[in-house]
């Protein structure tokens, strides 16, 4: 029988080691598993604290395997991880049951040798557990081991948003993700939904900005809820909820989503228009454009054309035709961090430099794509400035026939609106780092 750190150790391994995507690795593996549902919930929480600290994690092991780090049994690692996150960040296992767990499986997958190992590591980090792994004088390194982050990520953060907000954003980045969902005005209104979810013995709450958003606090997984499969709520981070209300909708408008699947912000903007007037959206591949359909014909919207279109390519044929044009451009994706903690490591600085020259492209192509007097709504999941204000500066002198309409979401907490107007939404519990710039023609 398949134990919840068996699982757990497997899907550890195929993100690292085969470069998985956490999500899905970790629902197939759990899929597969004969697991109960309080050791499924075990399993998710030691992949995902495991993903979350590795960095801090691997500076502890290197102090015991030394130069043998690299040419540890990569089996052997990845179960060392899963053991040193349980001893060091979760308080309810006894540290008995996580050595024992660990040499057990040391002991079934690899070898005799390979739990002697395992044990002898886990008992040394026990005898010392208060030991410094960083320099405490050395501020990027202390908060790169304290939040686990690679250092240049927190160079990146402290340097465009100073010591303070950069420290914020590191913790709101590790905080655990609720579930949140948008309620599909063309079918039905908020307060009905909410009391039907208690009903189902659902804990729900209120969303921190947008009317459309309802927080799960306790329940379990929406997606098997009949008002999920009726097409009355969508899996949605509240974030994103914010682009289509920042465009000004109106019913009977054209609106193009030039970079749309998964279709969340798409079928979004459907909704607020009542299923009127025509949107537009485009991706590049087939398959992204099938996850859209699925999603338009669930939610019983029937005003959404779906079309394949490389946003980095000009098309002639969209030339002035929007009244809103929204692009949710590719990016690096630091804002969803909570979601998927491997972007931690599997991002480089290089990429960062590479990813603006695609958003520019794309700017400078959906500028020609507005009608006179329309909207370029211009939306990132990440808070990485480069990719953000930067970018709406360098717009902004090349196409000076656009201005930006100030947004105002009111005063919460963890929003931020620079000089202009736009918006950066910073991590934390309830919401994804995101940015929303939007931009009218004259």
């Amino acid at each position: 029988m398949t134990s919840a750190r068996e699982v757990a150790v497997n899907t550890v391994m195929q993100v690292f080691e085969n470069k998985a995507y956490s999500n899905i690795a970790l629902n197939k593996n759990l899929n597969e598993s004969n697991l109960i549902d309080k050791d499924k919930g075990l399993a998710t929480e030691l992949v995902y604290g495991t993903i979350k600290y590795k960095y801090s994690i691997d500076k502890i092991l290197k102090t015991f395997l030394d130069k043998k780090f690299d040419k540890t049994d990569k089996y052997v690692l990845n179960l060392l991880r899963v053991c040193i996150y349980q001893l060091r960040y979760l308080d309810k296992i006894p540290e008995f049951a996580a050595v024992n767990e660990g040499v057990n499986l040391a002991k079934k997958h690899v070898s005799v040798g390979a739990s002697k190992l395992v044990n002898g590591v886990l008992r040394n980090y026990l005898r010392d557990r208060d030991k410094k792994y960083y320099d405490e004088d050395n501020f990027s390194e202390k908060l790169a081991f304290i939040y686990s982050y690679p250092q240049w990520m927190v160079k990146l953060f402290v340097s465009q948003y100073g010591e303070e907000i950069g420290e914020k954003i590191l913790e709101g980045l590790n905080k655990r993700p609720s579930v949140t969902l948008r309620v599909n005005s063309t079918k039905t209104d908020y307060e009905q939904v909410a009391d039907e979810l208690r009903k189902n013995g659902y804990n729900v709450e209120e969303g921190v900005i947008c009317p459309e958003a309802i927080r799960i606090v306790k329940g379990s997984s929406v997606e098997d809820n009949p008002l999920f499969r009726e097409g009355i709520l969508t899996v949605q981070d509240e974030s994103a909820m914010l682009v289509a209300p920042a465009m000004d909708l109106e019913e009977g408008m054209t609106i193009l989503d030039l970079c749309s699947a998964p279709g969340g912000k798409t079928t979004h903007i459907a909704e607020l228009m009542n299923n009127t007037g025509k949107v537009y959206g485009f991706d590049i591949y087939e398959h992204k454009l099938q996850l859209i359909k699925n999603n338009c014909d669930r939610l019983g919207l029937n005003t959404i054309e779906l079309g394949i279109l490389d946003a980095t390519e000009r098309s002639e044929k969209l030339k002035e035709s929007g009244d809103r044009v929204l692009i949710d451009v590719p990016c690096s994706g630091l804002g969803i961090i909570r979601k998927k903690p491997e972007i931690k490591y599997t991002k480089r600085e290089k990429e960062l430099k590479e990813i603006v020259a695609i958003q520019r492209k794309i700017m400078e192509n959906a500028a020609g794509y507005v009608k006179k007097g329309g909207i370029l709504l211009y939306s990132t999941c990440t808070i990485n400035k480069d990719e953000n204000e930067n970018n709406i500066q360098w717009f902004l002198k090349k196409f000076q026939g656009f201005q930006v309409e100030p947004l105002n979401f009111g005063k919460v907490e963890n929003v931020i609106y620079d000089e202009k107007g736009c918006v950066t939404v910073l991590p934390n519990e309830y919401m994804d780092g995101f940015f929303i710039a939007k931009l009218k023609r004259k």
